[in-house]
């Protein structure tokens, strides 16, 4: 199944029409014609069947045959991490991360950032294509960028974790996390948090651990932590 995303298109339309860029590829590219099927998601879980009838590429339209709604994962994982100095660095994150499964990102600017400006529109056409391309119908949510200072004063439930390089007493996330949960996993930059930032983590009931026996890169401890909550959940 080839998928294709769309916000705006909804159980109360008969008929959709792509947007002129969406229709060049799928007509131009694609070499789609009428009565071909495709399948579109508006990102928020809804798996549209419908039919091309009029197939042109700068206005493709297709009749809405049926909706089905696709159950996401059972739990929730929010993950804030800092943007890492090499944007490729990111967008892999961002790719791999959607491709395995999470539900929010946002990015964090912590004392030891080097990067502290995001392209976030390149970033959600990233996530977009990770989502079709792994044929999920649930789009994850890519939040502003915002200082760790004014994300930890935020209100956050379920269950919260911080993986830093610090030697303390850590036991492993896949020990620590629970499952069937919403989960909140900070992920630091290059130089990790800064001492006062932990600190600031453990006073606002974070728990620190571990993703390993080996120092990760930013990008790197992100996917295993993604990776962990969903062995976890499966």
């Amino acid at each position: 199944m080839q998928l294709f995303y769309s916000p705006d298109i909804n159980s109360e339309l008969q008929q959709f029409t792509f947007s002129k860029e969406e229709s060049k590829h799928i007509v131009r590219v694609l070499r789609k014609k009428e009565g071909d099927a495709l399948a579109i998601t508006n990102g928020k879980g809804d798996l549209y069947y419908v039919v091309v009838i009029l197939a042109d590429q700068k206005n493709c339209i297709v009749r809405i045959n049926s909706v089905e709604h696709i159950q996401h994962h059972n739990y929730k994982l929010h993950i804030a991490i800092a943007p890492t100095k090499m944007n490729d660095r990111m967008e892999w994150f961002l790719e791999k991360a959607t491709e395995i499964g999470i539900d929010e990102i946002t990015p964090i600017l912590c004392d030891n950032s080097e990067r502290k400006v995001i392209k976030k529109e390149r970033f959600e056409k990233i996530i977009q294509s990770a989502m079709k391309q792994s044929l999920q119908m649930q789009l994850p949510k890519l939040n502003d960028a915002i200082s760790f200072k004014e994300f930890m004063s935020k209100e956050h439930n379920g269950q919260l974790f911080i993986a830093h390089c610090e030697k303390q007493d850590k036991k492993a996330l896949q020990k620590e996390a629970k499952p069937l949960q919403d989960y909140i996993v900070l992920i630091g930059p290059e130089g990790d948090f800064s001492t006062k930032e932990i600190e600031i983590a453990l006073t606002n009931n974070f728990t620190p651990v571990t993703l390993g026996n080996t120092r990760l890169r930013t990008e790197t401890a992100g996917i295993v932590a993604c990776h962990t909550i969903a062995l976890l959940n499966n």
